[in-house]
């Protein structure tokens, strides 16, 4: 199911890991710049530029039980692959383990956030940073496109639900985000009220002890992560998304990075993209010593 593990101070065999990371690389309802296919394992080489050890924390990642389970072999189709992530998810979160993934495209994160709610136990909240509303029913005639994956997760799993970043989307994706009373905060909403009040807010509106945590890479200003499959510019700083993993990482059961397209730029945005993954398992590790 699952083949090439090799991220760095990814040490650990699966029975004894706290987290397991593995990749998807599939895109194939990408609508802009193909090619998030190509992320994962080049997340997996940026690893090998980083040091072990967190300052901000005092983590030391070879201290952690980290395991690479390697990538998802996919279908041609999204329906089967997004099916067979949700049964190659499923166990990792039953054996309490915490799931990461590398997409790969935004479509894949509703079944590993469908397999980490069942697992929960309890309702969980979803909180994704992304330029895009993703509110679509469907699109290009494709229900699970990855223009569409915030819908789905609304309607069939997590009523609780904020979007952090979004800037772009049709008239009918704001009008509906304002009729149904969801949760956002544009790019200029954080430029004005600054993060730590963002976070403040999200936190004190989430109600809930659990939640998945989803990064769609250009949540953030294409200026720090040129290599996206739909850049969109006047986005999130670095820093800024980096505030919100540490904020919420506590409390997350699943994580994913996804939308990163690597042949776009000089390996800018893949190693943006983990490090941000680091920050999210150190900040994780932190909050249960």
């Amino acid at each position: 199911m699952f083949y090439k593990p090799d991220m760095m101070d990814a040490l650990s065999d699966y029975n004894s890991a706290r987290y397991v990371i593995f990749g998807v690389p599939f895109d194939a309802t990408s609508s802009y710049r193909p090619g998030s296919r190509w992320a994962p394992d080049a997340m997996r080489k940026a690893s090998a530029n980083f040091e072990t050890y967190n300052d901000h924390f005092d983590i030391d990642f070879e201290d952690l039980f980290i395991h690479d389970a390697g990538n998802l072999e996919h279908y041609s189709s999204v329906d089967e692959t997004l099916e067979e992530l949700y049964l190659a998810v499923k166990p990792i979160a039953k054996d309490g383990k915490l799931p990461i993934m590398l997409g790969g495209e935004h479509s894949l994160t509703y079944p590993c956030v469908k397999a980490c709610a069942e697992e929960a136990g309890e309702d969980i909240g979803f909180v994704v940073m992304d330029a895009h509303f993703d509110l679509r029913e469907e699109y290009g005639g494709i229900r699970n496109n990855h223009a569409c994956v915030s819908r789905h997760i609304l309607d069939d799993i997590a009523d609780t639900y904020v979007t952090i970043g979004v800037r772009s989307g049709p008239k009918e994706e704001w009008v509906f985000a304002k009729e149904n009373g969801i949760k956002y905060y544009t790019s200029d909403d954080v430029r004005e009220m600054g993060i730590k009040q963002v976070i403040s807010e999200v936190k004190e509106y989430l109600g809930c002890k659990k939640i998945y945590l989803s990064l769609d890479m250009d949540a953030i200003d294409p200026a720090y992560a040129p290599g996206l499959g739909t850049p969109e510019p006047f986005g999130l700083t670095d820093i800024d998304v980096r505030e919100v993993i540490r904020a919420f990482a506590p409390v997350s059961v699943g994580f994913d990075v996804v939308e990163i397209a690597p042949e776009y730029d000089n390996g800018i945005s893949a190693l943006l993209g983990t490090k941000l993954l680091r920050e999210f398992i150190a900040a994780h590790a932190a909050s249960e010593r």
